[in-house]
């Protein structure tokens, strides 16, 4: 058997496996054909269904009005919801009879991606209540009917800016959640007083939980994107904001006490701050494929338990965007809930480019137009790096003859004597083999600052610029079919990676230093780019592409004033100066002892 026929048998079994693998079937196709099969079997065994048979026994029997109202807490058990509504200019919460809770949270000129009302959570996505034993029954009062207390309160949707809602257990034992809703304000001040309760609660556990569970729905176009940016952050103690993960499901217990805790959407949160503190909260997020869905938030966390008759427990509901400078401006460490990026890309977000891009929004331009005035400045602000980068690839253009004579004279069987006459020839003509790439590397915390700012800048969304529609998402002047999860062509990812290739060839006519290797890289590098920022949102291509623009346009500019003449002109003279006037790079002087150390090591092991 010969070589071809040895690879065609490899590439035959590559397509069969990689047909297998893409037409697999995936688990929610393999889970509905198995329940069809086993109903088939069940039907022709003469037995019920197994969706009925599952209704059936998941089914709780009715209990009788009179054997509830028998029980403790009787009364509340059983009643009609009604819903009472506090708004400001920000905000409107209805909040439900039913367990006393928040139902639903409006926030006012924000639109969903579809054009749709913006609402954080709506009906039981949202539960919350308390949970603790008494004698003969465990009570959670999410599912107990409250009362709205006080004149001039009504329901069915009558506006309010305060409101208390009351769970009865006798005219002197009962459980207040008091709201409270200032005007032009995300926060809604929630108290919850206990009257009478404390020698109600079970001896042998004395222990009240707090119970809080939503599931998200779709609020962005990139529901992949959406999901990818959610999870729970919280903030311990000692002041450090931590966070579950938000890639995968995840649940931890938290042995420190906790200040505050914040379902966190892509761009918007509910944060239930505690001026007492929760202990030993219990956190779980839950990826939830269904369509519409992002994700389920669980968080249950012990209260201070209060020996005595009455307590009171201080909250604070946030319900608002993730807006850097309106969570900065809450204090409290909110801020931190959004990812401006680990170590130097950080700090360049915080202290440079918020400021800069706060600063241009107060002109109230198209964020079109502050992203280019953004990246202009920028690029104004890296020119002398930039310069003195490409002025040292000129150097090392103008010196790539002579390397080229020096490895034609050596040879590649002696790689340490080909590293030294190399170096020797740097060390005469002045010039450092790393100044262009040292200039560099020092942008790159910029490029990359950026690849965590945008994607995270509340202000780009719903924002349109040209033919994009929303600068927080991808934009799709192309869409298809789903091919290997990718269903679009952003355009704006296009020009970005058109950009970027006219730079790398316009680099590598212009820079006979750079070895075939090294060309190939750098037009790969950019078609790879495009798959992975294919579905990142278009304000973020927007400024890679005018990034790109701008390179090439500072280098065809600089080109024309680099002279390789008068540049191996300054070379050649350099040679002739004595040794001592020389100036020595650090670089070259690491690598001078580097050597040294290499020749005596080799010496070494001759003896």
């Amino acid at each position: 058997m010969d070589r071809n026929n040895i690879l065609g048998f490899v590439f035959i079994f590559a397509i069969l496996a990689g047909s297998f693998w893409l037409m697999k079937p995936s688990q929610d196709e393999i889970k509905k054909e198995q329940q069809l099969q086993d109903s088939i079997k069940r039907a022709k065994d003469g037995l019920a269904p197994i969706s009925d048979s599952l209704k059936a026994v998941n089914e709780t029997p009715k209990v009788a009005d009179s054997v509830l109202l028998a029980q403790p807490f009787g009364a509340a058990s059983v009643g009609t919801e009604q819903i009472v509504t506090i708004e400001n200019e920000l905000l409107k919460v209805n909040v439900s009879s039913k367990g006393g809770r928040v139902k639903s949270v409006e926030l006012k000129g924000e639109t969903n991606f579809d054009g749709s009302k913006l609402v954080l959570f709506d009906g039981d996505d949202n539960k919350f209540g308390l949970e603790f034993n008494i004698p003969g029954k465990a009570v959670k009062t999410n599912d107990l009917f409250f009362q709205a207390q006080g004149a001039g309160f009504t329901v069915a949707g009558q506006d309010a800016k305060s409101l208390t809602m009351r769970l009865s257990y006798a005219p002197d034992k009962y459980i207040d959640y008091i709201y409270t809703l200032a005007g032009n304000n995300y926060n809604v001040q929630f108290d919850i007083k206990t009257v009478g309760i404390g020698n109600l609660v079970d001896v042998s556990s004395k222990k009240m939980l707090l119970n809080w569970e939503t599931t998200l729905k779709q609020k962005e176009r990139n529901a992949k994107s959406e999901r990818e940016k959610s999870t729970i952050f919280y903030k311990e103690a000692d002041g450090s904001v931590d966070h579950l993960s938000e890639s995968s499901d995840e649940k931890e217990i938290i042995e420190e006490k906790v200040s505050w805790i914040a379902f966190k959407q892509h761009f918007f949160s509910t944060v239930l701050t505690s001026k007492e503190g929760f202990n030993n909260p219990e956190l779980a997020v839950t990826f939830i494929t269904q369509d519409s869905v992002v994700k389920n938030y669980r968080a249950n966390a012990e209260l201070t338990f209060n020996q005595q008759n009455d307590a009171q427990y201080g909250f604070s509901f946030f319900f608002g965007p993730n807006k850097y400078k309106t969570l900065k401006a809450e204090g409290n460490g909110f801020d931190k809930i959004i990812n401006m990026g680990w170590g130097p890309m950080g700090w360049i977000n915080k202290f440079i480019t918020v400021p800069i891009f706060d600063f241009l929004d107060g002109f109230n331009m198209n964020y079109g137009i502050v992203i280019l005035i953004l990246t202009l400045f920028l690029k104004l602000l890296m020119f002398p790096l930039t310069y003195k980068s490409y002025q040292s690839m000129g150097k090392m253009r103008v010196l790539k003859p002579q390397l080229d004579e020096i490895k034609a004279k050596v040879g590649d069987d002696n790689p340490m004597l080909l590293q030294q006459e190399q170096m020797k020839l740097y060390k005469q003509a002045g010039v450092n083999p790393l100044g262009g790439c040292l200039p560099l590397l020092l942008q790159m915390p910029f490029t990359l600052a950026f690849f965590f700012f945008f994607p995270n800048l509340f202000e780009l969304r719903g924002e349109s610029f040209l033919w994009v529609k929303d600068l927080s998402t991808y934009d799709a002047p192309i869409t298809f079919a789903p091919i290997f999860g990718v269903d679009h062509i952003s355009f704006m990812c296009i020009l970005m990676t058109l950009t970027t290739l006219l730079t790398t060839w316009y680099n590598n006519s212009t820079s006979g230093a750079v070895n075939n290797q090294m060309k190939y890289i750098g037009y790969i590098m950019p078609l790879i780019f495009f798959f992975v920022l294919n579905s990142f949102p278009a304000g973020l291509n927007y400024y890679y592409f005018l990034s790109a623009v701008l390179t090439f346009l500072t280098q065809v500019i600089i080109r024309q004033f680099v002279n390789d003449d008068k540049i191996l002109a300054s070379i050649e003279a350099n040679k002739k100066k004595p040794q001592g006037e020389k100036k020595q790079s650090s670089f070259q002087k690491k690598m001078e002892e580097m050597m040294r150390q290499q020749q005596a090591a080799q010496q070494n092991k001759k003896k």
